[in-house]
């Protein structure tokens, strides 16, 4: 006995990893033996065929059958061969972001798809029809009146480009490349008639589409019918609409050829004699639809009959009175806009403790959309909504909740900011370190969890979390128009009144109060300008121990990463479009509805101008 006890403390002790791998072992093969003896070994019991007609068998699994998980295409396999991310597009890149634009879009982490941290997953770009007005800028105008038609072109644009259509102004340069251009020069018609065909040859020549005058302008909701139709950009017929005149067509090249066709063939002594285009056609040329609600017409009959004020300036001083009358339209899209989003304007403030500066822009952009514009006549409608509700000092509320409502009628104005800014502005922290972010960030993701707690509950995990923030902010092409998403660390883009299509109060006074933390002292509150000061310093930072910090908290925090690299790059993006489209049409309108021939500006660009110098 002695002997053999020795010999067993001779031999190796197990060590605890040993014997879990032997314990693992060992259950296997019994549950591999235990199903391929099992139904060989059941002994034949009395039958049960009178009762049922069922048998009791036990499945045994076919092994040729069933799929290595390991294999080499398999995701699981560690040995296999890196996939390439996607290919480059083109302008995919804008500041400090990139995107890859695809359908799957909606996933929670967008590295999944474009195998690049630092490239988020967007939406492809949803394409704008064009929209035409005819501007002859060959008569003899003084510098005084060009200006003010400028400013009325360039309402005309912001307003249809905030619709999601893309506005192009047409010249006598393209009437002139139009075939008939020469035919008409032969014959003596009345100057009305004439402008108002160089304005079909121009149509024409573009290939026909959506033709407005410079004084009609989309107004109401983004989803109206009307503009839903219209952005699809298929025109089954010639069409006009009761009310509107000349102010919209809409048709094919098609429809819009053989209308002008019909035009040079009619009778030549007709033609010298009309004082209209439309009684040389029969009716049936066009399809005439009622009058829009979505579409505002400041034609000369309309302001003579609702807007005498404007009318009278028009004819004391035309330049002054085109201001004014600029002036009438710019108000009347924000008192909609205010009317469309009759709830108010939200500035989430998920996580409220020491966030006075993270939304001190999206407060103060807030509470410019709430001001009542300057106007002309202040208690006037637009013509398409006669009963509108006027604004009034204090109508419009701008709230901060802390999590996110998909309501239609109320504005959403979200700042993410960078997991970094927010622990050391939450936390009223100069930096953190690993050891921190292990030990105190707990939960992860804490901004993306106090946004959608309201809409999604808190039993969801990070990921479909992260996609309910994708879809507030780019779900379907009206989610733009519902609300806008910045960044802590970067001011707002300076173009951004192009995504309402007017042009802000101009004489605001308004700053951060009101966005203060109850709790919070004006020591702390002085030292969040420093702590968000640092931290963007800190995102621009190349030193190898910011990187990896930067890395370590991000991956600490997925979600909300994900959540700000995507808002970053698709405000971004929508900034590059703009800036692209406008720089294109630079070319052909040569200051005519451009930046360059306006001569009022926005004291809110003024400020951004001033706070980014002071960061700087």
């Amino acid at each position: 006995m002695a002997r053999i006890l020795g010999v067993c403390a001779r031999l190796p002790r197990l060590g605890t990893r040993r014997i879990s791998f032997i314990l693992i072992g060992i259950s296997l093969f019994a549950v591999l033996s235990l199903i391929f003896t099992l139904p060989d070994a059941l002994p034949d019991g009395p039958s049960l065929s009178r009762y049922t007609d069922h048998k009791f068998s036990v499945p045994i699994p076919d092994l040729k059958n069933i799929k290595n998980p390991f294999s080499t295409g398999s995701i699981l396999n560690p040995f296999r061969h890196p996939p390439h991310p996607p290919p480059r597009q083109q302008n995919d890149t804008f500041e400090e972001s990139s995107w890859w634009a695809d359908w799957k879009w909606l996933v929670p982490f967008s590295s999944s798809f474009t195998l690049d941290e630092e490239r988020s997953l967007l939406p492809p770009l949803i394409a704008r029809p064009p929209v035409y007005c005819y501007y002859d800028d060959t008569g003899k105008k003084d510098s005084e009146t060009k200006d003010a038609e400028s400013e009325l072109l360039l309402t005309w644009r912001m307003a249809w480009w905030a619709k999601g259509f893309k506005p192009i102004i047409l010249s006598a340069a393209e009437a002139m490349n139009n075939p008939n251009y020469e035919t008409l020069q032969r014959v003596e018609i009345d100057p009305a008639v004439k402008a108002e065909l160089m304005r079909w040859l121009a149509f024409e020549n573009m290939g026909g589409g959506i033709m407005s005058q410079s004084t009609l302008i989309p107004m109401g909701p983004y989803e109206d019918p009307l503009l839903v139709f219209l952005r699809r950009g298929e025109y089954p017929a010639l069409t006009r609409w009761k009310e509107l005149d000349t102010g919209l067509f809409v048709g094919t090249k098609e429809f819009v050829s053989s209308f002008v066709k019909s035009l040079f063939d009619s009778d030549k002594d007709e033609l010298e004699k009309a004082k209209d285009l439309f009684s040389l056609v029969p009716q049936a040329t066009f399809e005439m639809d009622a009058a829009p609600k979505s579409l505002a017409y400041y034609d000369e009959a309309r302001l003579k009959k609702d807007y005498l004020k404007v009318t009278e300036e028009i004819s004391a001083n035309r330049a002054q009175g085109l201001l004014s009358l600029n002036k009438l339209m710019n108000a009347h899209l924000h008192v909609m806009w205010q009317n469309v989003f009759h709830d108010g304007i939200a500035v989430l403030k998920p996580l409220p403790e020491h966030s006075t500066h993270i939304v001190a822009d999206a407060w103060e952009l807030a509470h410019l959309l709430a001001e009542c514009p300057d106007s002309p006549m202040p208690e006037s409608c637009p013509p398409n909504y006669p009963k509108c509700n006027p604004c009034k000092a204090g109508q419009v509320k701008v709230t901060t909740p802390e999590a996110y409502s998909n309501a239609s009628t109320l504005f959403t104005i979200g700042t993410v900011p960078h997991p970094y800014t927010l622990a050391t502005l939450h936390n009223l922290v100069d930096t953190v370190d690993v050891n921190w972010i292990r030990r105190h960030m707990n939960p992860r993701d804490p901004w993306v969890i106090a946004v959608t707690k309201d809409t999604i509950g808190k039993e969801q995990g990070s990921g479909p979390r992260v996609k309910h923030i994708k879809q507030a902010i780019a779900g379907d092409p009206a989610s733009p128009a519902r609300s806008i998403w910045l960044t802590a660390e970067k001011e707002p883009p300076t173009d951004l009144y192009w995504n309402f299509g007017f042009v802000l109060p101009q004489n605001s006074t308004v700053g951060p109060e009101g966005t203060e933390d109850e709790d919070s002292t004006p020591v702390e509150i002085a030292k969040e300008a420093e702590i968000l000061a640092k931290a963007v310093q800190f995102g621009t930072s190349s030193k190898a121990e910011d990187v990896k910090l930067r890395n370590t908290i991000e991956a600490w925090n997925l979600a909300d990463t994900e959540a700000w690299k995507f808002a970053r790059a698709f405000l971004s993006r929508r900034t590059m479009v703009r800036k692209a489209w406008e720089k294109e049409e630079e070319r052909y309108i040569d200051g005519a509805g451009s930046e360059k021939g306006r001569h009022t500006w926005n004291r809110w660009l003024d400020r951004l101008e001033d706070k980014l110098d002071r960061r700087t």
